[in-house]
């Protein structure tokens, strides 16, 4: 087949941990043509989604972990799959390249995450729709409201809803001289929503990601566990990756979220669970197959390749 990928800037992808590279390296192991295509060269024009894409082949040298083969226009609907794999954030530029993959969509080519799902999907605010999962939380924009959340409580973390990698998450206690100020920050003096949400010490344990596919979930997850001082277990802010086999909970959140994602389109999931709680729905481009894979012999980009190749022999 040939899979294209829609992704950051290739050298700058770090070769060690990125998911999307290792999708790359086990589909062209399995004899797949691989495509990578820059958002910002979709276009449109006269009834096709087209993009300039590079053929690449990946190799598993670190230091120079592909070579590109030829470049092409094409329109979308030349891939067997197209999968959406772009970093956040998610701003007005993410949201126009879901308009044209959805177009692509409707000229018969196969997006993965769904365009239309991945847009209307808001990781933060997916939890919302899980409450029974989910921890103590309050979305809001009003200041008065997330002050009276954490008197309430005692203490909280506070986040934006369009962060990623734990930036600008903050835990907050009643007492905290600067909460104030952080509440301001957050919300741009009550101009914008923000989540608070109840602080949970099992954090210590490890924020756990959990991966689903194509609507199974992966049996191991990684839980991300804060470096000393910090309330923020995720890798970009410096915690440490162990990889765990699912318990009864973490396998009971993910079964009962999984059927309603995968029909929704969503073929790559990733849940973040604090203890018992789920806190997060990642869609746009989850991580930690790398970091499974290595700790614990599964292969997570063969499991994600059998379910794409499922996925494009249906029709």
């Amino acid at each position: 087949m040939k899979i294209a990928f829609i992704v950051d800037p290739l050298a700058g992808l770090k070769t060690y941990k990125d998911s999307s590279i290792a999708m790359m390296r086990a589909a062209a192991k399995r004899g797949h043509e691989v495509w990578t295509i820059q958002r910002e060269v979709l276009h449109w024009r006269d009834g096709r989604t087209v993009a300039h894409a590079v053929r690449i082949m990946p190799t598993d040298d670190e230091a120079q972990w592909f070579s590109a083969i030829e470049q092409s226009c094409l329109p979308l609907t030349a891939f067997a799959a197209v999968l959406m794999r772009q970093d956040p954030p998610f701003d007005f530029e993410y949201i126009a390249a879901t308009w044209l993959l959805e177009r692509a969509e409707a000229e018969g080519a196969r997006i993965f995450n769904r365009p239309r799902a991945i847009r209307d999907h808001s990781e933060k605010v997916a939890i919302t729709e899980f409450a029974e999962f989910a921890p103590t939380t309050l979305i809001a924009r009003d200041p008065a409201d997330i002050h009276a959340f954490i008197d309430e409580l005692g203490e909280a973390i506070l986040k934006p809803l369009d962060g990623m990698g734990g930036s600008s998450i903050f835990h907050v206690r009643r007492a905290d001289p600067n909460r104030n100020v952080i509440v301001e920050i957050l919300t741009q003096f009550g101009a914008r929503s923000i989540m608070a949400q109840r602080y949970l010490p099992t954090i210590r344990e490890g924020d756990k990601r959990i991966l689903l596919i194509a609507g199974e979930p992966v049996p191991y997850c990684l839980a991300r566990i804060p470096k000393a001082g910090e309330s923020r277990g995720n890798l970009a802010a410096g915690g440490t990756g162990v990889a765990r086999p699912l318990s009864a909970r973490d396998r009971e959140i993910a079964v009962s979220l999984a059927p309603t994602l995968w029909a929704r389109g969503l073929l790559i999931v990733g849940l973040d669970v604090i203890g018992d709680n789920l806190t997060e729905v990642n869609v746009t481009s989850p991580t930690c197959f790398v970091e499974i894979a290595q700790q614990t012999g599964f292969d997570v980009a063969g499991m994600l390749l059998d379910a794409l190749e499922r996925e494009c022999a249906r029709t």
